[in-house]
């Protein structure tokens, strides 16, 4: 199955999302920050990348977008899962470059959805 790197600050969420991603048989791996991110993902790599949006230090558009206009990564789809979930947030997501969206708190058949769209 898939390899997934998981980045959010808050470590009950990861162990959420972790959760179901192992339950659906991906491999997965989990961070708590953002920081040395791309050095992380060059040595995962990793299939698809789940961010948080709000973390402290780089927050998960800006690594969004720093992912994207990397060579090395910009086609590892991101998935953003955030509690922002206002259209004009879906919408800002999108422009860094975001492959999907989904606002916390979230089922899980809506996020396996989104990583199987992503990684189709």
């Amino acid at each position: 199955m898939s390899k997934i790197v998981i980045v959010d600050d808050v470590y009950s969420e990861v162990q959420l999302i972790e959760g179901i991603l192992k339950s659906a048989n991906h491999t997965v791996v989990s961070y708590l920050t953002a920081d040395k991110l791309e050095e992380k993902l060059a040595i995962e790599k990793p299939d698809l990348v789940i961010l948080d949006v709000i973390m402290p230090g780089r927050n998960g558009f800006q690594a969004c977008r720093d992912l994207k206009s990397d060579d090395r990564f910009k086609n590892i789809p991101v998935v953003l899962c955030t509690s922002k979930g206002q259209e004009s947030d879906k919408f800002w997501g999108q422009q860094q470059g975001a492959n999907a969206y989904i606002a916390k708190p979230f089922k899980p058949e809506d996020l396996l959805a989104a990583v199987k769209k992503v990684l189709a």
